[in-house]
Order: C-alpha cells, then sequence, then structure tokens
C-alpha cells in the first residue's frame, strides 16, 4: 500500500509517499481501506518537530480517516463493507495518511449517512475536541452564553455548530474576512478580534472555547460559576489554579478517541446541525501541499487528503 511518512523534522517537503506493507487487523481491529483523511493543526506540528508527540522520526503523521471496512478481526464490532470514520490511537501513532489503516473498532463509529467520506474525514480530530471540551466538560445547555476562539477554524467551525445545535447563544471570534462564513455557521454574534481586544467587547459568557492560548484574557469575560476550556493550555496548572481561585471553572482538553461521542457527532450531522466544511482536498501524493496551507492559518473549516 502507499504511505506517507517522513524520517526527519522540517517542513512540509519532508513528508514523501512510500510502498509499504499492508497492516492486518488483530483481535478487535478492524482494517480500513481509507478514502480520505482529514489534515489537521496537530500534524503540521508535530511534522515539523514544535510538537514532538511522537518521539523522533520515522513515523507516519495523520489520524482523522473514513473510509469502509477490508477485514474485521475476531470479536471487532463492524464487519466488511461498513463505512466508517474516526481518529484512532490519538496521541499515539495512527499513520493515517494511507491506503489502510488498522484501527480498534471502538475508536471509529460508523459514517453518517448524509455525507461523503471527504466530509467525514473533516470531522474526527476537530469535532471531538469540540464535543469534549463544550459537551463533556463545560456541560452547555440552552441558553448558556458561549465565546468560541477562531470560530472559522477547524475546531471552532464545529464548537458553533455544536453549540447552536445545544440551544446556546454563539459569540464568535473572526478576522473580518470571516464573519459571514462564522454567521453561516449559526452565530448569534460574530466580534473582530483584530480591532480591540475581545475581552473589552465581550462581558458574562457562560463558557468560553479557548483554543488560542489566550488564557488569562478568556477569564476575563466569564461569570461567576463560568467554565473556562483550554485546548492550547489543557497542560496549565497555573491557570487552571487561577481559574478555580476566581470563582470559574477550569477544563483542559486533551482529544481522545471515542466513538460514542462520534455517533452523537453523527446523528447531528444527519439531522442537519452539523455541516463540515472542507475548504480544499488534495491527493494522498499532496500531503506537502496539503500541510503547507493548514500552516498558514488561514483555512476556513478543514483540509482533508483523498485516497485513491
Amino acid at each position: 500500500m502507499r504511505a506517507v511518512v517522513q524520517d526527519t523534522f522540517g517542513g512540509p517537503e519532508v513528508l514523501r509517499t512510500v510502498e509499504t506493507e499492508r497492516p492486518a487487523p488483530l483481535g478487535g481491529e478492524v482494517l480500513v481501506r481509507v478514502h480520505a483523511a482529514g489534515v489537521n493543526p496537530v500534524d503540521v506540528a508535530v511534522r515539523s518537530g514544535a510538537y514532538p508527540l511522537l518521539g523522533e522520526p520515522p513515523f507516519g503523521v495523520g489520524w482523522d480517516i473514513s473510509g469502509v471496512v477490508e477485514e474485521a478481526g475476531p470479536g471487532a464490532r463492524f464487519k466488511a463493507g461498513d463505512e466508517v470514520f474516526g481518529m484512532p490511537f490519538f496521541p499515539r501513532a495512527a499513520n493515517g495518511y494511507a491506503e489502510y489503516v488498522a484501527v480498534p473498532s471502538r475508536q471509529v463509529a460508523r459514517k453518517p449517512a448524509s455525507i461523503g467520506h471527504v466530509e467525514a474525514a473533516a470531522l474526527p480530530l476537530a469535532a471531538l475536541t469540540a464535543w469534549q471540551g463544550l459537551v463533556d466538560g463545560a456541560g452547555i445547555k440552552e441558553g448558556d452564553r458561549v465565546l468560541v476562539h477562531r470560530a472559522a477554524g477547524g475546531v471552532g467551525h464545529f464548537a458553533v455548530q455544536i453549540a447552536k445545535a445545544r440551544g446556546a447563544y454563539v459569540i464568535g471570534l473572526a478576522s473580518p474576512g470571516k464573519h459571514d462564513f462564522v454567521r453561516e455557521l449559526g452565530a448569534d454574534e460574530v466580534i473582530d478580534y483584530t480591532a480591540a481586544p475581545f475581552e473589552t467587547l465581550v462581558r458574562d459568557v457562560d463558557v468560553v472555547l479557548d483554543s488560542n492560548a489566550q488564557g488569562t484574557q478568556s477569564l476575563s469575560v466569564l461569570r461567576p460559576g463560568g467554565t473556562l476550556v483550554s485546548i492550547m493550555e489543557h497542560w496549565n496548572q497555573e491557570l487552571a489554579a487561577v481559574t478555580e481561585a476566581a470563582g470559574r471553572r477550569f477544563v483542559g482538553v486533551s482529544v481522545e478517541p471515542d466513538y460514542a461521542s462520534l455517533e452523537a457527532i453523527a446523528r447531528l450531522v444527519d439531522e442537519g446541525l452539523i455541516r463540515p466544511h472542507v475548504s480544499e482536498t488534495f491527493a494522498l501524493d499532496e500531503a506537502a501541499k496539503a500541510h503547507e496551507l493548514v500552516g498558514s492559518g488561514q483555512v476556513r473549516g478543514k483540509v482533508v487528503l483523498t485516497v485513491e
């Protein structure tokens, strides 16, 4: 099979496509014929060495996959022919940029019926991050005021839609050129964070989803008893302590595989309440170009590799 690997840290050019042995599923695993693989900012950071999550190369990056079960190991919960999507093994290597991936069957879910593999591959890591932060962590409910950083980005555009699906009032932070897009996602207000510090424009929110490492500023806009959900600073015990001392709650999110949440997300997709936005697709052999685009920080929604 073909797979994308790297032998050293570096720029997008270190990614190369190789021929390698197809994996075989163990007990409880399924072999997925990958049709599409999502590309996330964490992939870029791992490739460059900025976030050495997988240790030293060689390794293959990529976690988001959507495809068809080719073979099921003993005890797996899917059978050959089932369409599935997921984010297997994170934060360990999944080697998702490949034609085949062997994964634990409880780390994938049935693909939403209303969308294709390209859109489904855009979902797992980003939508799970938003879900685990807002739903599992903050417990958002109808009427909550929710502030979403980077509302046009991968996690952000799902966070806006998930919050709206649960009846929240959503305020999105975005640059001016992305305001219409964020409104189309369902945001009730969109704020230009480039015009003035957002903390001078927002007050008394119940939940902040902070994907921008601005924990102190985010804390300042929370009402007493509100929740700060931090992605980039999930490890920051000092920020957690300051948040708790201020009478607010701290939730650090380090996303993990979770088939039950994937199933809940898939239901919302099929109900028309969540729609992945794929800004651009690239062939598997063009993974370097995809990384270059994602690394620019200018993507609306997601970038996806198609695997033929």
